[in-house]
């Protein structure tokens, strides 16, 4: 789910309860859900749960607009056994025209650059198109950290977004 709506693209005037199915539609199909929001606005001076801007199952009728920073933290919990959530920080794109469209759409870019634990992740459980976004977001994480970290965490950073 977290890849899903990494991906997606929308038209503007989109809401985010309209992009939140596309985050849980992988447990949906195996008959599970989760009871959080998938994302929240983002704000400063510790004001981490910041609206508007919300994806979730709530009918919340903003509209995402281009710069707004949300997260993306689709989740599962089985209560008194485990849970896992992969949270990242998505900004909002300016809306761009997709060859052959007819309206320009919006996206979300990925501002979160930490190496998502390959050691967590069932690599047989994905599409293609998401190990072609898995390997990209952790070379662009792999270019963009090696340079500011000394020899042994480049090490370990080569390791944490090896290829799948």
């Amino acid at each position: 789910g977290h890849i899903a709506l990494a991906t997606v693209r929308f038209p503007e005037g989109t809401i985010g309860m309209q992009l939140d199915s596309f985050a849980r539609r992988p447990l949906w199909e195996a008959g599970l859900d989760y009871d959080h929001g998938t994302g929240h606005g983002v704000g400063s001076y510790l004001s981490v749960h910041e609206g508007p801007q919300n994806i979730s199952k709530k009918p919340i009728q903003q509209p995402l607009k281009p710069g707004m920073i949300c997260s993306n933290e689709p989740g599962y919990y089985k209560e008194g056994e485990y849970g896992i959530r992969i949270e990242n920080l998505i900004v909002v794109t300016e809306p761009k025209s997709i060859p052959g469209g007819e309206r320009p759409m919006m996206e979300f870019e990925t501002i979160t650059l930490a190496p998502i634990d390959l050691n967590l992740v069932e690599v047989k459980l994905l599409t293609d198109e998401e190990r072609v976004w898995l390997n990209q977001y952790h070379k662009r994480v792999r270019e963009t950290l090696s340079p500011q970290v000394d020899a042994e965490t480049r090490e370990w950073l080569q390791h944490a977004t090896r290829a799948v």
